[in-house]
């Protein structure tokens, strides 16, 4: 039987440097201080270069993710003793960890670098190193690929990004061997005609742009006609997205497993105008064809990718076909985590 493992350069009783994974031609049975009769079949050891001493095992550690893509914030320098503890943590238990370009530049790697993409084809699981921008992004580049994600923050906690640094190591044991809480969350996606089109976990965003003067527009669901209003926008969110953008205006909290759409008017002119809260299987089209000047309209997915809208052009937005899949640990509760982070007030 083969055995994966990691070469290293031997530094006293540790392990200073890790170069590439190689495959020995059978499992070894020795140990550092001589022959092991503790080897057993599906173990996890790392061994010297010449694959005859083991160094390390790791006993009672059966993943069910061998192939780890590691994403992180870009040129955020905060992040590097958790990616680079991360990374250890993984390759001490004989797993392939393939490094997007952010997390290669920022581990002084980048010959290891992977385009997001093809780092997601080849991966099982995803984690992401950084905040909730960090993962919006991630999700919108790989959610073609099917592939399971997991947030680490920075120590400020995210409704994304809920794992901190200082519970990674114990949260990740648990979610490599099985021992998780799926959520999946569905994408909007934002079309323009047949030139743009967008994804977005969050929202879809149509904002005026660069005066202060309100934008006119009709709302359209399902083919019916919902209202025409003055105001500064319209947000559309997803349950993901309830608790970023459109609960700043106004709107309802979702609990993310929702199939639902919220439409949250941006300061509208008419204070009847008031969120809207319709079906996940909506298609909403938003027409700007009246008297709003389409240089100041802008569409904005996420708050990170803008689109422009000609004239006599309509925004469609509608269901991603795909969703994203998230993985928690088991103790995740959505409800702490609003606690948490809107400041509410718990048991007297």
């Amino acid at each position: 039987m083969s055995c994966t493992v990691v070469e290293f350069v031997l530094h006293g009783h540790g392990l200073r440097d890790r170069v590439r994974p190689v495959v020995c031609p059978e499992e070894p049975n020795y140990s550092e201080y001589g022959p092991s009769s503790f080897i057993f079949s599906g173990g996890c050891y790392l061994v010297d270069n010449f694959c005859s001493q083991i160094v390390l095992q790791v006993a009672d550690f059966n993943p069910q993710f061998r192939h780890i893509g590691l994403i992180a914030k870009p040129g955020d320098q905060r992040l590097v003793p958790t990616l680079a503890s991360l990374r250890v943590f993984l390759l001490e238990r004989c797993l392939e960890v393939h490094l997007a370009p952010s997390a290669a530049k920022a581990l002084g790697l980048e010959e290891q670098a992977i385009p997001k993409q093809e780092l997601a084809r080849i991966s099982d699981l995803a984690i992401v190193v950084g905040g909730d921008g960090s993962f919006l992004n991630a999700a919108r580049e790989i959610v073609s690929e099917d592939i399971p994600l997991v947030g680490i923050n920075l120590g400020r906690l995210g409704f994304l990004v809920d794992i901190s640094p200082d519970q990674m190591i114990e949260a990740l044991s648990s979610i490599l061997q099985g021992q998780y809480i799926e959520d999946q969350r569905f994408l909007l996606e934002a079309c323009i005609g047949d030139r743009h089109r967008q994804l977005a976990l969050n929202d879809v965003v149509l904002h005026k742009w660069n005066i202060a003067r309100m934008i006119e527009f009709e709302t359209w669901v399902d083919g019916h006609y919902v209202d025409s209003q003055r105001s500064d926008g319209i947000i559309i969110s997803t349950p993901t997205g309830s608790t970023a953008y459109a609960l700043s205006g106004g709107g309802p909290l979702l609990q993310p497993n929702l199939d639902a759409i919220v439409l949250v008017p941006i300061c509208p002119h008419r204070l009847s105008n008031r969120p809207i809260v319709i079906h996940g299987n909506s298609e909403i089209v938003i027409d700007t064809s009246g008297r709003t000047d389409h240089e100041h309209v802008r569409v904005t997915c996420d708050g990170q990718t803008s689109l422009r809208l000609a004239p006599g052009e309509k925004l469609v937005v509608r269901k991603h076909p795909r969703p994203i899949r998230l993985f928690h640990p088991l103790n995740h509760d959505h409800f702490n985590l609003l606690r948490a982070k809107l400041g509410w007030g718990g048991h007297p």
